[in-house]
């Protein structure tokens, strides 16, 4: 972690975030006075080289602001006799979010499986099981010869036989883990079980909603979420909302690419954008947040990242507006 201070009319401070940044160059892009300069990405992102991704040349920072106002991964925190400028009505804001709507999400948690930062956790609290599969069964000791059948059988763990001696033994059934599969029945040689499911004969046996009902919570870290949109794309129920901080497009050539002998752009994306497929590297702009950590990396430059739309408002400063339309084409 990086950190300037200084003291004067004012107390301003700028911190670089190693954890939260990704390399991506856009503040060395905007920097009024070429402060910032970016570190080995590749080598640092694949572990080889212990360092953060950002120098900051404390000689020659102005400690204006821009490139923490500008990092669409909150890598930069620059605050004002301690205030975080972002929490400040004359600075810049991000129009970009991430919201989940709980009133519709289902608690399926293929959204925390498939978030790249982890910013996503589902805490569900399941339906008793008993309550939605029921029925009956027993062994009749008469019957009953200890084959081990319907024990070696049963698909759920549910019977148990203890035996004491080669004459004495007992068949324990556990109907908390039975699901009246009747696997057991059929199996049996001596027609020594009785088992019936009540909840198979859905006519005759009605289930409560409210028994099959899946309760939970779901947690955004919206300090850990970059809005890479994985949770809006695999959502089965459209719970998620994303707005990205840039739209425009980017491709690849593939007649110039590595692919599988280098994936540099694989290894630096945050957002799990960048796959191999068929020997050649592979952009999906669905996940894409156009932040270009991979385009600093291609040893090949055969990636085109092309922002047609800057997502941040409340931008007062002329200077300010002209260091950013560097970022738009």
């Amino acid at each position: 972690m990086v950190s300037i201070e200084r003291n004067g009319g004012q107390k301003r401070s700028l911190t670089h975030l190693n954890e939260k940044c990704t390399g991506c160059g856009i503040c060395t892009e905007i920097c009024p006075t070429g402060s910032l300069k970016t570190g080995p990405v590749l080598p640092i992102a694949r572990g080889l080289v212990k360092m953060d991704y950002l120098n900051i040349n404390k000689n020659t920072c102005a400690l204006c602001g821009l490139c923490a106002a500008v990092c669409p991964f909150e890598a930069l925190e620059f605050t004002i006799d301690g205030e975080n400028i972002k929490e400040l009505e004359q600075y810049p804001k991000w129009n970009q979010e991430c919201e989940i709507d709980e009133d519709t999400c289902i608690y399926c948690k293929a959204c925390e499986r498939a978030c790249p930062k982890d910013a996503i956790t589902v805490a569900r609290e399941l339906p008793e099981r008993s309550k939605l599969v029921t029925g009956e069964i027993s062994v009749d000791p008469e019957k009953c010869i200890n084959c081990k059948v319907c024990e070696e059988m049963c698909p759920a763990g549910a019977i148990e036989i203890k035996q004491d001696s080669p004459t004495s033994y007992e068949v324990k059934i556990d109907e908390d883990k039975c699901v009246y599969c009747l696997v057991c029945r059929r199996t049996c040689p001596t027609d020594a079980i009785k088992a019936v499911c009540a909840s198979c004969a859905y006519s005759e046996y009605n289930i409560n909603p409210e028994d099959t009902e899946i309760k939970g919570n779901i947690f955004l870290n919206e300090e850990k979420c970059i809005n890479c949109g994985w949770c809006q794309d695999i959502c089965p129920v459209n719970a998620p909302t994303i707005s990205k901080p840039f739209e425009g497009e980017i491709s690849t050539n593939k007649e110039e690419c590595k692919g599988e002998s280098c994936h540099a752009c694989v290894d630096v994306c945050p957002c799990n954008a960048a796959s191999i497929v068929d020997g050649k590297s592979q952009i999906n702009p669905e996940f894409c947040v156009l932040c270009g950590a991979c385009t600093q990396v291609c040893p090949q430059s055969c990636i085109s990242l092309k922002r047609e739309k800057m997502n941040l408002e409340n931008v007062r400063s002329k200077s300010w507006k002209k260091a950013l339309g560097s970022l738009i084409d």
